[in-house]
């Protein structure tokens, strides 16, 4: 199982499980995620969720093996994953009625950040960091972050992490608003999970209301992912993508030639 979803107390909690690929996403890995959230979005038992990871880090993002697979097959339809499976699973989180809190040990990066902010209370540890990642292999974004990251940060700094991919540490983000608090390493799980289940035990329509409101401040979600979906499928099928993806798995630097 690459993802597993237990349901207790009132309390869904949602693993990625893939820990030797630093939970990087595959295709079965994607769909597993999708099936989880609706699981748990259509159990009535449920009043918050709690996402975490096994392993050291909470998630690599795409997974490039997959992706470079699809690229050979056909880059023309190689992108279709943003459509099929990652705007779902946004869509999925953000609609959740009751409160996420998501548990992020040491790196989140590209896909993985989008996924983190889908989520309402994001809890790292002192060595966790962030980054997009998406420039660096000729994209442009998916999973939200060009939604979430300028909604957090604001246009400026948004768009300096998408065209630089700089790497963000656990203090800036924290200093950022981008996580809630950060803990000892070894104690992210555990601090996330007791934040979980408070607010399992706590008022849950009204928090239901409280993620409607937040939500239609922050309304262009959907546009947003849509519009990072074309733009995806333009890019995937660019010599600069295709030859930096090989580079990024020969562990060489890629040469960005502007086609």
């Amino acid at each position: 199982m690459t993802v597993t979803l237990d349901i207790s107390g009132g309390l869904a909690t949602i693993t990625l499980a893939r820990p030797a690929a630093h939970n990087a996403l595959d295709a079965g890995m994607k769909t597993a995620f999708l099936d989880a959230v609706g699981k748990a979005a259509a159990s009535p038992e449920i009043r918050a969720v709690l996402l975490t990871a096994e392993g050291k880090n909470f998630c690599v993002g795409q997974d490039l093996g997959d992706h470079v697979a699809a690229l050979d097959a056909d880059p023309a339809t190689a992108m279709e994953t943003v459509a099929e499976h990652y705007n779902p699973l946004i869509r999925a989180l953000a609609a959740l009625r009751v409160p996420v809190v998501v548990a992020i040990p040491g790196a989140c990066v590209g896909a993985g950040w989008g996924i983190a902010l889908a989520g309402d209370i994001r809890v790292a540890g002192e060595r966790t960091s962030f980054a997009t990642a998406f420039s660096g292999i000729g994209l442009a974004s998916d999973s939200g972050l060009s939604h979430s990251l300028v909604q957090n940060l604001g246009a400026s700094r948004a768009g300096a992490l998408l065209l630089l991919g700089d790497k963000v540490t656990a203090a800036q983000a924290l200093e950022w608003g981008l996580v809630h608090r950060v803990v000892a390493d070894d104690d992210v799980r555990a601090a996330a999970l007791d934040i979980a289940q408070r607010l399992a035990s706590g008022p849950t329509a009204a928090y239901g209301e409280v993620k409607s409101l937040v939500g239609a401040s922050a309304a262009g979600l959907d546009a947003a992912l849509d519009r990072e979906r074309d733009a995806q499928v333009a890019l995937g099928q660019t010599a600069d993508h295709k030859a930096a993806v090989a580079a990024f798995l020969a562990k060489e630097k890629p040469v960005f030639t502007g086609r």
